[in-house]
């Protein structure tokens, strides 16, 4: 086959896929809708990804709130680097502890979680805010530190344009059925289990 005949057949079946692709894109009758998403799952990168989301949200000019339930521990660097856009971009609130094994007090636990979980209310309804990441609500619903029902009642009830991102492993169906869209991270490798440490700039 000469380069000329590739090249027209590579281009009629894009044509092709365009179609198909134009017709999909058109059979959906809703243009914008306010989603709840959660990554879940063992693999590393969830907390990751809800953030790029974040940037991403942020190049187009949204106000960003961002609630983190367990962590406390820790200065991450998505967090200092955030924070310098300042209070009228982005709302950061790290309300854990630390890893509930860490703590090991369920009660000063399920406190720190009432405490978000307020401060997360509050996010909620402040118009301004186009997309909320709650980091770790997965696990603060794990442990059962916040009534679970409560929570999904909340996030169903949320303003129509409003954004939400869940993360945390071990997401509960009631979150998954809730959500429009739901990403689970699959573990293949991690170098934890080759012995190297948490560090700076990847993990944190």
């Amino acid at each position: 086959m000469t380069d000329e005949a590739a090249a027209q057949r590579h281009r009629a079946k894009m044509e092709k896929r365009k179609a198909v692709q134009d017709a999909e894109v058109a059979s959906k009758p809703i243009d914008s809708k306010g989603l709840l998403m959660v990554h879940t799952g063992p693999g590393k990168g969830k907390s990751t990804a809800a953030f790029g989301l974040a940037l991403r949200a942020l190049g187009h000019g949204w106000k960003i709130g961002v609630v983190q339930f367990g962590k406390g521990a820790w200065r991450s660097g998505e967090r200092s680097m955030l924070e310098r856009l300042g209070e009228d971009l982005v709302s950061w609130h790290t309300l854990g502890e630390g890893f509930t094994w860490e703590t090991q007090d369920r009660a000063r636990d399920e406190a720190a979680a009432r405490r978000a979980w307020a401060k997360t209310q509050e996010l909620m309804a402040d118009p301004d805010i186009r997309l909320l990441v709650l980091d770790e609500l997965n696990i603060a619903l794990r442990y059962e530190h916040l009534p679970l029902e409560e929570v999904i009642a909340a996030l169903r009830a949320r303003r129509d344009d409003l954004h939400v991102v869940v993360t945390g492993r071990n997401a509960k169906q009631e979150m998954l059925d809730a959500a429009d869209l739901v990403t689970e991270m699959t573990l293949v490798k991690h170098h934890f289990a080759g012995g190297v440490k948490a560090q700076e700039g990847i993990e944190f």
